[in-house]
C-alpha cells in the first residue's frame, strides 16, 4: 500500500550553486510518496533557470516564484498550497541524509508524535559528504538502536528548545500540526526557533532522535557567516517574542529565558565588532541597545548560572568595557582570520610541491 504523502519545502534565494545537489538528495530518498515544493524567493542569479531544469528532471517538484519577501514568508506561501499529510523544511544549500524521511515516517507514527526529529551532520566539502553518505546511516536507519526521547509540549520546551535544539529543518512534521501557526515573517535570524515556540499549545508529543539524517551545510554565504546589518538584531528580537510565550507556560523559566537573550546580545555585539571602525560607528545606536538589554537581563537573578563560562566572561566584559570590548573582540577575531587563512595557504602550498 502506498504511504502518506511527504511535503518537502525549499526556500531558495540566489542558490545556483547549491540547489540541483539539495533537490537530487531528496529526490533521492527511498520514501516513495514525496513533493517537492521549490520556492525561488527573488534570486537574482540562475537559480530561476536551476528550477526549471529541475522541474523539467523530476515530475514531483513544484516551482514558485516570489519577490524576496524572506524566507519566512515563502515557507509560509508553501505550506498553504503543500497537499501531503507530513512536512518538512530543507535549506537549499542544505542535504538529506539517504533514508532520513523514512525514517522519520516511521518514528512519528511508531511513537504517536505530531513531530520527529534527527540529529544533523555539519560538512563543508564534497569529501566530507561523501563521507557523510558512506557512513553508517542507511544501517542506522534499518534498525539499528539509535538514542531516541520522547517529549510532551512542556519537556520539549524545557529540556529541547532551550537545549538549543531551535532549528525548523532537520523534522518531520504532521500537517494537522502546522494547520496551527505560521513562520513570522520578516524577520530573518531566528525565526526557526519562534516558529517551534509558536507550535507548543497545540503540540501533543515529540519525539527527537539521534539518527544523523540531515546535511547541514558550512556556508561561508549564509546568513550567520555575512556582515553585520541591521536585520541581525533579529536573533534577540526573536528570542524576546518566545520568552513571552515561555513565561505563559512556566514563569520559572525566567533566568533560563534571559541566559538566552544574552547569548543572542552577545552574537549580535560580536558581529558588530567584526566592522570596520566606520561601521561601527554607523552601528553605534544597536551597541547601546545592546547594552541597555544585557544590563536588565544580568539583573535576572540566576541568569548567569545558565550561561556558558565564555559567555559569561565576554557579557562581563561589554558591559563594564564597551569600546574597549568591541575593539579587542574585533582585533583578535581579525588575527584569527588571519592566521586560519596563512596556515590554508601554506597547506596548499605544500599539496602543490
Amino acid at each position: 500500500m502506498k504511504k502518506e504523502q511527504i511535503s518537502v519545502i525549499v526556500p531558495v534565494h540566489n542558490g545556483q550553486d547549491y540547489l540541483e545537489n539539495c533537490i537530487d538528495s531528496i529526490a533521492a530518498q527511498n520514501y516513495d510518496n514525496l513533493e517537492i515544493l521549490v520556492v525561488n524567493d527573488g534570486s537574482t542569479d540562475k537559480t530561476a533557470a536551476v528550477c526549471e531544469d529541475l522541474k523539467k528532471r523530476y515530475g514531483n517538484v513544484q516551482v514558485f516564484s516570489l519577490d524576496d519577501v524572506g524566507v519566512s514568508a515563502a515557507r509560509n506561501y508553501a505550506l498553504l498550497r503543500a497537499g501531503g499529510d507530513y512536512i518538512t523544511f530543507v535549506d537549499a544549500d542544505d542535504r538529506l541524509c539517504p533514508g532520513v524521511l523514512e525514517y522519520l515516517y516511521e518514528r512519528i507514527n511508531a511513537t504517536g508524535s505530531d513531530l520527529a526529529g534527527c540529529r544533523f551532520v555539519s560538512w563543508s566539502t564534497e569529501k566530507e559528504w561523501e563521507t557523510i553518505c558512506a557512513s553508517d546511516a542507511g544501517e542506522t536507519a534499518a534498525g539499528a538502536p539509535v538514542l531516541e526521547t520522547c517529549f510532551d509540549s512542556y519537556h520539549y520546551l524545557r529540556d529541547s528548545i532551550l537545549q538549543d535544539n531551535c532549528r525548523c529543518w532537520s523534522k518531520l512534521y504532521r500537517k494537522s500540526l502546522l494547520a496551527k501557526a505560521r513562520f513570522r515573517e520578516g524577520l530573518t535570524v531566528g525565526e526557526d526557533m519562534l516558529f517551534l515556540v509558536d507550535l507548543l499549545p497545540f503540540l501533543g508529543k515529540a519525539v527527537e532522535t539521534g539518527y544523523p539524517g540531515y546535511g547541514y551545510y558550512q556556508n561561508p554565504a549564509g546568513v550567520m557567516q555575512r556582515p553585520f546589518t541591521p536585520a541581525y538584531m533579529d536573533q534577540i528580537k526573536c528570542w524576546e517574542l518566545a520568552e513571552q510565550k515561555m513565561l505563559q507556560i512556566d514563569g520559572g523559566l525566567k533566568s533560563r529565558t534571559a541566559a538566552k537573550i544574552i547569548t543572542a546580545v552577545m552574537l549580535t555585539v560580536g558581529k558588530i565588532a567584526l566592522c570596520s571602525s566606520k561601521e561601527r560607528r554607523k552601528a553605534g545606536s544597536y551597541l547601546v541597545r545592546c547594552r541597555e538589554l544585557l544590563r536588565e537581563q544580568m539583573q535576572v537573578k540566576g541568569s548567569a548560572g545558565y550561561l556558558r563560562k565564555g559567555y559569561r566572561l565576554k557579557a562581563a566584559c561589554f558591559y563594564w568595557m564597551p569600546g574597549i570590548y568591541v575593539r579587542c573582540y574585533g582585533f583578535l577575531q581579525a588575527a584569527k582570520h588571519r592566521l586560519q587563512t596563512d596556515l590554508e595557504w601554506r597547506r596548499d602550498e605544500r599539496k602543490i610541491l
